[in-house]
């Protein structure tokens, strides 16, 4: 039985991980969650209690590690802006790997040996082979995508030396929202395509604007593998049981299996909120890659995973219902 146990939530106040944290909680885990909030909402934070640390502050966390003791760990704490990594990649090499490297080096102080890693299909780069398997090649093309690359290197480093057991999650596009309405997508700039199409329907942005629609896709804008936030949590607790019970340590995607254009997000954000979404054509943006779809196959035989919501609109109503709530008035 592994019940009651106390699980750290690195960046748990953020959209990602506040859903995780409520799935910890339904599954009589104990969260607490470590965040910054440098872009996450303490208002998230439902579920247990918060620490507000700083990754790069290496004695505040040890301090924090050594106060709670946790059985386990799950590492969503990051930037993630694919387009800002580009810009400004020393403040996203600074923070995604020395915060790992101190999370890592804290665990081993305390005796923790189980750590699920928040890391992302923008390590492929642009695949050779689509739906992408876990053994496709590691090419990423934009720091945000090497950060996570790296941390990778760095749990498999860990597991060889120090005998940590771990699990990468390499999410494709996170998208919905808890269909219970109380937590959701809230970025800060927002950046995210579900989120953009919905405001821009919703005349909270004066337009929605499609970077590229000369792609070799059917319709020529970009193709995502959208899996819904409230399934990623789901994964996080079927890993950490998997870790918990003596399983080995593993890399897996996490996605439907299915694509979906930007063209496709815009009609049916129209289709379900009976509003027009105003759109801008522009160019594309560095480091997007025309189409990237998971396979998901390995998840699924190691762990037990399958989507519960596997279309687009099911994924896009959740997103819808949230940011139509008076939060986002």
């Amino acid at each position: 039985m592994v019940q009651g146990r106390t699980i750290l939530v690195t960046g748990g106040a953020g959209y990602v991980g506040s859903h995780v944290c409520k799935s910890l909680a339904a599954e009589g885990f104990h969260p607490v969650t470590i965040d910054c909030l440098s872009r996450g909402h303490e208002s998230a934070v439902r579920w247990g209690p918060l620490e507000r640390v700083d990754l790069t502050d290496e004695a505040r966390l040890r301090a924090v590690i050594e106060q709670y003791r946790p059985d386990g760990v799950m590492h969503l704490a990051d930037l993630c802006d694919v387009g800002e990594s580009v810009t400004d990649p020393a403040r996203y090499y600074h923070n995604n790997l020395v915060g790992s490297l101190n999370l890592l080096k804290g665990m081993l102080d305390q005796g923790i040996r189980s750590i699920i890693f928040s890391s992302s299909c923008a390590i492929y780069g642009v695949p050779g082979k689509l739906p992408i398997p876990e053994t496709e090649a590691k090419v990423p093309i934009t720091p945000y995508g090497v950060s996570k690359l790296v941390v990778e290197h760095m749990l498999r480093d860990f597991s060889m030396a120090y005998g940590i057991g771990y699990v990468c999650l390499r999410y494709f596009n996170a998208a919905g929202a808890d269909p219970d309405g109380e937590i959701g997508e809230r970025h800060r700039p927002e950046t995210h395509v579900i989120p953009l199409a919905i405001e821009s329907a919703l005349g909270r942005r004066s337009r929605f604007e499609i970077f590229g629609t000369d792609y070799e896709t059917p319709d020529g804008t970009a193709v995502r593998d959208f899996v819904h936030v409230s399934d990623l949590a789901a994964a996080h607790v079927l890993a950490l049981r998997h870790l918990l019970e003596g399983g080995r340590s593993a890399a897996l995607n996490l996605g439907t299996g299915q694509g979906h254009s930007v063209k496709q997000i815009v009609a049916t954000v129209e289709r379900l909120s009976g509003r027009a979404v105003p759109v801008q054509e522009g160019s594309r943006r560095t480091g997007d890659p025309s189409t990237l779809v998971a396979d998901a196959s390995r998840a699924s035989k190691l762990l037990g995973w399958t989507p519960s919501y596997t279309t687009l609109d099911d994924i896009v109503a959740t997103a819808l219902n949230w940011h139509r709530k008076p939060l986002f008035g």
